[in-house]
């Protein structure tokens, strides 16, 4: 079962993802975990990452496509995987279903976690991120015990850059005009299945497995 998520950033696409892969016993692939462990070890790849991402721009294909490859290589793929983040742009799309072909293979689902923009600028500007342990917390939906202090390790919590409302708009712009026609893309292919984001997140994944089957 091979499943490509797609969806505006701050759709909630990762926490499905994420209850999808515990659900079939397949790996989660999220390009930005990726992303944020090159960042974190600041190796070459994860610095020129960053530099794009602070700015909430896409990072380009070529940085992006080898990584992935190599990844879903990997013997715990084998009976399938949900990817997150990837591919965004209708290259990346192509050069994966090509990949995946010459493997006598394909995606059998694209899911679209459909949220309006301005639902997304409210959501992401609430989020909050520990300075120290990078515990994730929302001001509404999780909020920490004392405001503006992490629960785990007592370290203040902050508004991240790419969570601001201007970078989010901007994020979503680049969204709109990168990622969008991967809509299209996979409709084309006959895979892509459409839900309402919008909705409680336990009932947005019942909607996912039923569409898995």
């Amino acid at each position: 079962m091979k499943i490509i998520m797609l969806g505006a950033p701050g759709a909630g696409k990762g926490t499905q993802a994420k209850m999808i892969a515990e659900k079939y016993g397949v790996p989660h692939i999220s390009t930005g975990d990726i992303f944020r462990a090159n960042i974190k070890n600041q190796t070459e790849l994860g610095m020129e990452a960053k530099k794009y991402m602070d700015e909430g721009k896409l990072v380009p294909d070529e940085l992006t496509v080898k990584i992935l490859l190599d990844r879903v290589a990997k013997e715990d793929c084998a009976n399938g995987y949900v990817l997150d983040g990837f591919p965004r742009t209708i290259p990346q799309a192509e050069v994966l279903t090509e990949a995946l072909e010459k493997l006598n293979d394909a995606v059998d689902y694209a899911i679209d976690v459909d949220v309006p923009d301005e639902n997304i600028v409210k959501r992401m500007s609430g989020r909050r991120a520990c300075v120290n342990c990078g515990a994730t917390y929302h001001i509404v939906h999780i909020p920490p015990k004392t405001e503006n202090i992490c629960d785990k390790c007592g370290s203040e919590l902050i508004l991240r850059d790419d969570d601001k409302p201007e970078t989010v708009l901007n994020r979503l712009k680049v969204y709109h005009d990168q990622t969008q026609p991967l809509i299209d893309y996979y409709t084309q292919k006959g895979i892509l299945r459409t839900v309402d984001g919008t909705k409680d997140m336990k009932d947005v994944f019942e909607d996912i497995v039923k569409i898995l089957g």
